[in-house]
Parts: C-alpha cells; structure tokens; sequence
C-alpha cells in the first residue's frame, strides 16, 4: 500500500500551514504527522536548498504518494516546479496538487498541466539567458571585469586539487571546508587536466 505525505510551506512566521494540512486531510488524503513535512521557508528559496524538502526526499521512497495544495509549494518558479516534480517522478513518486482538481501530476491530465508548466519553464530560461547576455554585453562595452576573482590562495587551490584527484571529498564538503562556494569548487574541478586515472569524480 502507498504510503501518503504532505509537503505544507508557508513564506513567514506569522503565516501557518494549519490551513494547508486540514486542506489536504478534507480532500481525502489521510497523513499521518510523521509524514506531514511544514518548514517557514521563502518561495524564493528553490525546493533543493529548503531544509524541510531535503528531509522529506529523505523520506520517500518509490510508490509514495507526495500531496501538495498548490504547485508553488514545490519551488520558486516554473523551471524549479517543473525540476522537482520530474525529480520525484524519477525516484517513483506520484504528485497530487489539490489546486489541480488533487490530480495526480503523472496521469494523462496531470502530464498536461506540466506540459503547460514546462512551457513556461521554458519561457522563464529564455529570458533569463536573453537578460544574462544583455547584462554581459553592456558590461563588456562598458569595459567592466567580468567574473569574480577567485576567493582561494594558490595553496589552498592545491590542496583542494589534490583532494578531488582523491576521490575521496565531495564539492559539497570542500566548499564547506574552505568558506567558499559550491561554484569555486566546481570552477576548480573543471579547470583540473582529466589525468586523474580510475579516481572517482567527486559528488557534489
């Protein structure tokens, strides 16, 4: 039997997801506390970086049944909506979207509404791509550096080299270790020759 949860967030304090929880149980979905995930999280945080939703992934397994009230509980944007429900997809979990009709988001009209939601992912990367390269042309012409100069010394640089050709560190745990982002890392790692043998790439 699939196991049901609830996903309920609210943007501030003094907001609550009562409302979203008793929604969710009046529509005939029973969850169970354990199972119903809140957190206090901005929409303009993406649903990979909220706290909550990581400990909910964490949780579900293939079968499971994911509820949710509206589609922008799941993520700050279409393109981040349209990543995190095929995320689920991929890991076998079926969506259910009350302000949908509580339509299950992998059935032929589910399919249908993300039809539309990735069209307006799609929409929303144009733009930005189409604003990013305004920005960079006026600042090319304008005569401005582009790109962030590395935060790292050379030595820290090298021992971060040393540690991804091991295998042995994720990005993640790099990034952290040095007060540095995830970014430089991976700016690191991409710069490195690819003569690091059989070593695993590290996972970020």
């Amino acid at each position: 039997m699939s196991r049901v949860f609830a996903y309920c967030r609210v943007s501030t304090a003094d907001q609550t997801t009562e409302n979203q929880v008793k929604e969710i149980a009046a529509a005939g979905f029973s969850v169970t506390p354990q199972r119903t995930i809140t957190e206090t999280v901005s929409g303009s945080v993406a649903a990979s970086e909220r706290a909550g939703f990581g400990m909910l992934l964490n949780k579900l397994e293939a079968g499971d049944v994911l509820v949710v009230t509206k589609l922008d509980r799941l993520g700050r944007n279409a393109m981040d909506v349209r990543a995190t429900v095929e995320g689920l997809a991929g890991m076998g979990v079926r969506v259910h979207c009350l302000a949908l009709g509580g339509v299950d988001l992998a059935s032929p009209a589910g399919k249908m509404t993300m039809g539309v939601v990735a069209a307006v992912a799609e929409f929303e990367r144009d733009l930005l791509i189409e604003r990013t390269q305004a920005g960079l042309a006026r600042a090319k012409a304008e005569g401005r550096q582009l790109g962030r100069p590395m935060s790292l010394r050379p030595v820290q640089i090298a021992e971060i080299q040393d540690r991804l050709a091991s295998g042995k560190f994720s990005v993640a745990g790099l990034a952290a270790g040095y007060a540095t982002s995830r970014q430089t890392i991976m700016r690191i790692r991409d710069a490195m020759t690819p003569d690091l043998g059989t070593h695993t790439r590290p996972s970020e």
